[in-house]
């Protein structure tokens, strides 16, 4: 398989900002799951990140937090997310990006875990909750199994710490775009555009900007800011928890093509972006 960071730069090569949908495992349940993974890879996801239900989210917003708490409700557990991922993976091009908190990961210890994803074909990792100052043995042991540990940059990140996240992240750089949880926003911030700015001066990996990005215009805006990828969740979990899985599935189907014409084409030469306005 293909890395994040090879695939990056085959994307960079392109000049081509990537999209990286984000999908909550087990709402409303795994079968529903496996097939969002084959629609948005589908439909021009580059990566996707998909989310473990946890009991106590602090970085997820509203959204996110509700359908992690139906996940698990109907039972959902890591182990059961791997078995779908194992089957669904081989199948897909877009590489698997899991997204769990620090807990889970040292409550079966870090070797043990990083093991049963890699096993299971996930590609990435972000930990959230993750201090910069405990990541290098996460990061190192990843890295023994194929998998990149992607950090976060926060819009209250000191310059010196931006400097050590940078230095520390592998595969790319994930930049919060709003200070606070993940959910649906009216408009993206502009000083998004001055914390990409901030990040291109001190590295060259590709930084991905998420939290908040709800809709194709933002979409657009964070990819003409200088963005090497728009990352969506709050929005792909609404749609998809929305009516029946059916009606859902058709919903991010949707979206997920919105957004991808948003990023690859302009605003004023796209009549079907114009539609979606």
């Amino acid at each position: 398989m293909t890395s994040i960071s090879d695939s990056f730069q085959t994307l960079r090569d392109r000049q081509q900002c990537a999209l990286i949908p984000f999908i909550t495992a087990g709402d409303p349940n795994l079968e529903t799951t496996a097939e969002a993974l084959r629609i948005l890879d589908r439909n021009g996801a580059d990566f996707i990140e998909l989310g473990v239900p946890y009991s106590d989210p602090l970085a997820d917003g509203p959204v996110i937090q509700a359908a992690a708490t139906r996940a698990l409700q109907k039972g959902t557990k890591l182990e059961q997310v791997l078995e779908m991922l194992h089957i669904v993976i081989p199948n897909l091009k877009a590489p698997i990006i899991l997204f769990t908190y620090y807990n889970p990961i040292l409550h079966r210890g870090i070797k043990t875990f990083l093991a049963q994803i890699a096993v299971a074909g996930v590609q990435g990792l972000v930990v959230p909750d993750l201090p910069l100052e405990e990541a290098e043995e996460l990061i190192q042991t990843a890295a023994s199994f194929g998998i990149e540990v992607i950090l976060l940059v926060a819009p209250t990140s000191s310059q010196d710490r931006i400097v050590a996240i940078a230095h520390q992240s592998q595969g790319f750089i994930y930049l919060v775009s709003v200070t606070g949880v993940t959910g649906i926003r009216a408009q993206i911030q502009d000083r998004v555009k001055y914390l990409l700015t901030d990040l291109r001066s001190v590295t060259d990996k590709p930084i991905g900007v998420g939290f908040g990005i709800s809709g194709p215009e933002q979409a657009h805006q964070v990819k003409e800011w200088g963005a090497d990828a728009v990352i969506v969740g709050s929005a792909f979990v609404k749609r998809l928890a929305e009516g029946s899985p059916t009606e859902g599935l058709q919903a991010v189907e949707q979206l997920c093509q919105e957004l991808k014409i948003a990023i690859t084409e302009s605003l004023r030469e796209s009549p079907s972006l114009q539609e979606v306005r």
